[in-house]
This record gives structure tokens, C-alpha cells and sequence, in this order.
């Protein structure tokens, strides 16, 4: 069966999250959204631990569980900060789990090296291979994904606190990471630009802290809803049954570009270089972003793509068409009414974004909206990239069509 799944949210329990991640809006979220299957997040953290065995049921022996007919799979996220060879790292791994059973034994180790209960993702001071070792330990199998693995400050090859290899990171342990998730600053086809990626699969997924974001990044599968299955397709990289990735526009990520936020500077690497990756305005270090970082480990050209890639599709939220063609906020209560009318009149964002024929959008939606896909689909888009923790914005209608929409763009 064909699945869309998001692996890496947060609950309530993390920093600068929604009070909203709960179960209960979780699974009438991932319906609005068309997720089938979605990451519970934090497990490490008792409360949420006790809240996900409080809803949760088992679905068999499939290693999933449901709420409300939505599927769930369990999931953390843990913060390393550990020196290694003389050098500090900040790296950030996820971890799936098919039983509860499993997720005690791996709280109970962690609980062993640091405060698990402070945060819904906790900081630890254990190195990738000392994680590695202790949670396969427990058992094989449990998924290991680097998280995000481009991010400046916080990834396995992040500008200022990374490495240049899997190898160096997870050592011997290499061999059992299961995927590498490419974050919201970059996508599948910057990752080509290096050969050593080559065997892993590409995952995506939202890191959403609050419940209208989840999807934003997201899977597709074509496999049984079965955490094995999932598993044996991730790790031998499927194409007939991982069909592709949803993404961001990679620019519209926060750490795209190089810059400096307070100085309010945006550099092209280029950029960079030519002033020494100093900030032209205070005289600092600039931070690297993906793209700088991307490019300083890449062994191919842009554009090339390697044999057996799986393929992925450049998506802008629904919600940020429709602010646009209204000219306000996507948080307006005008905006979240005509959202609400089209997700529940046509199954869900992702089937409206993906899954319909722009012909069936050109006569089903308002003009301007259909319009809007069309334009994202096509990738005719004005982007000014993300930079310095800085969201990237992208603009869908050009100055002949700045105008909202005068017309009422609702169904009803």
C-alpha cells in the first residue's frame, strides 16, 4: 500500500514547542495533512513516554501503533555534545524503536549518561559511536538516522560542529545507519553532489514543533505499514517501494545561505569567500550554511544524479499559497477558514498539493489558488534563501499579480 510518513516531530515536552503536540491533535492533524504514519517524537521524556502508552495501541505484530486509525511509530530525537580527538561536536540522531519494551531499555541506558527527564530531546554527552553501541546493544532493531545532517551548529557534518565523515562520527557502527535525513536546508539533490551518500536513502521529515507544521517534510512508500518492512526498504534502498521524498524548497530553510542575522547579512557562499568569511558589517565570522557546507565536501557537480536515486518533490505549504493570494498572514483567521474548507473538501493537503491533476485543480479550486500550485509545481518562484537561523521566503506571484485576490476564495 502507498504511505506518506513523517519519522521526526517533538511533543509539548520539547523547547519552544506547541502546548497543541498531543496525541488527540496529532492524529486530526496528520489526517488534514495526509500523513498515514507519523513519528510520536520524545520518548526519552517520561511524561510524554506515559502519555503515548495512555493512547497508543499496538497494531499486532507490525511494530506500529494506531490512535484514531492513524499509525504511529516511536521516536526520539537525542542532542550529543561530546569531544572527540582533542575537538567538540554537537551532533543530533534519530532513533525508532518497535516496541515499548525497547524504548525502557534505551531510557534506561541514557538515563545512565545525563538528565533525559529536562527536555523532551535531551543533551547528552555521549559520542555517535558510544550511542550506536549502547542502543544496538539493546537491540538491532532499533532504527539510527542522523538527524538534519547539514545544520550549522547541530549535525553530523554541520559547519561548526561536525564532521566530514560517517565514518569518523559513527565508526565501526557506519554500516547500521538505516538513513540520513536531509533537513529542511537542503534536498536529495544536493546530497548527490556527494559520492559517499551514494548507498543510504534520503529520508525527510517536518521536526515539527507545532501540530499545523507536521507533513511539511514527509516520505512516500509503497510497502506494508509494517515497522520491518520499513526498516529492510530503508536500509536497501528501495526504489519499487520508496518512492520518492517531499521536500522544501531548500532555500526557504533557516540555515541555507551563509550570513549573519543581527547584521541583517545574506551571502551566496561565493560571497563569502571573496570577503574571507568575515561579516562585512561587524567583522566577525560569518555562519556557513548548507549550501556552503554542501559544496566544501561535494566530489560531483550540481545536477548530477547518481544511479538508483530516489526521486522527491518541491512542495510550499498550502497555507502559504492561500496567505499570498490574499495578501495577509498565513496565521489569519481568513486563511486557516479557506484551508480548513479545501483539505476537508478534497481528503487532504498532501493529496491537494500532489496527488490531483492540475486539471482537476483549475476547475475545483478558486483561480488564484490553482494558479499558485501550478506555479509551484513548475518551480516558478521568487526565493530569497533562509540564513543564520532566518527562514527563507518564497514568493509565488510576481509584481503583475501582487494583488490578492478580490474575489471570495472559499468553497462555500
Amino acid at each position: 500500500m502507498e504511505f506518506v510518513a513523517d519519522f521526526h516531530i517533538h511533543s509539548k515536552y520539547s523547547r519552544a514547542t506547541s502546548r497543541d503536540m498531543e496525541i488527540p491533535a496529532l492524529a486530526r492533524w496528520a489526517k488534514l495533512k495526509g500523513v498515514d504514519l507519523l513519528g510520536t517524537g520524545d520518548f526519552t521524556h517520561h511524561l510524554w513516554l506515559q502519555e503515548l502508552k495512555k493512547y497508543l495501541q499496538p497494531q499486532g505484530k507490525s511494530g506500529l501503533f494506531s490512535y484514531q486509525s492513524t499509525q504511529f511509530i516511536l521516536s526520539a530525537e537525542i542532542s550529543s555534545i561530546f569531544s572527540q580527538d582533542g575537538k567538540s561536536y554537537r551532533v543530533h540522531n534519530i532513533l525508532l524503536a518497535p516496541s515499548f519494551e525497547i524504548v525502557d531499555e534505551i531510557n534506561k541506558m541514557f538515563s545512565s549518561y545525563g538528565n533525559i527527564a529536562s527536555d523532551g530531546r535531551p543533551i547528552l554527552g555521549m559520542s555517535c559511536k558510544k550511542i550506536a553501541e549502547e542502543v544496538f546493544r539493546i537491540s538491532q532493531d532499533v532504527m539510527l538516522i542522523p538527524a538534519h545532517i547539514w545544520t550549522p551548529w547541530f549535525s553530523v557534518f554541520g559547519s561548526s560542529s561536525g564532521f566530514n565523515s560517517l565514518e569518523d562520527a559513527y565508526g565501526e557502527y557506519t554500516g547500521k545507519i538505516t538513513a540520513l535525513e536531509t533537513g529542511l536546508s537542503s534536498d536529495p539533490a544536493m546530497n548527490w553532489m556527494i559520492s559517499k551518500l551514494d548507498k543510504y536513502s534520503l529520508v525527510s521529515n517536518s521536526d515539527s514543533h507545532s501540530p499545523s507544521r507536521i507533513g511539511r517534510e514527509a516520505n512516500v512508500f509503497n510497502c506494508q505499514l509494517d515497522y520491518w518492512e520499513i526498516k529492510k526498504v530503508l536500509e536497501q534502498k528501495d526504489p519499487n517501494k520508496f518512492l520518492y521524498t517531499v521536500e522544501f524548497f531548500p532555500e526557504e530553510g533557516k540555515y541555507h545561505y551563509d550570513g549573519h542575522r543581527n547584521c541583517n547579512l545574506r551571502w551566496h557562499p561565493k560571497e563569502t569567500k571573496s570577503h574571507n568569511g568575515r561579516c562585512s558589517v561587524c567583522g566577525r565570522a560569518v555562519t556557513r550554511g548548507v549550501l556552503a557546507r554542501v559544496e566544501e565536501l561535494a566530489d560531483r557537480p550540481e545536477g548530477f544524479i547518481p544511479s538508483g536515486a530516489i526521486g522527491y518533490k518541491s512542495l510550499v505549504p498550502l497555507d502559504e499559497i492561500i496567505a499570498e493570494t490574499k495578501g495577509v498572514k498565513k496565521g489569519a483567521k481568513q486563511v486557516v477558514n479557506e484551508y480548513m474548507n479545501l483539505v476537508n473538501s478534497f481528503g487532504s493537503e498532501f493529496n491537494l498539493l500532489v496527488k490531483m491533476s492540475q486539471r482537476e485543480i483549475d476547475s475545483s479550486l478558486p483561480e488564484k489558488v490553482a494558479v499558485g500550485i501550478r506555479k509551484v509545481r513548475e518551480k516558478k518562484l521568487q526565493i530569497l534563501p533562509g540564513y543564520d537561523g532566518e527562514y527563507g521566503t518564497i514568493k509565488i506571484f510576481g509584481q503583475e499579480e501582487e494583488k490578492p485576490e478580490k474575489q471570495q476564495l472559499t468553497l462555500f
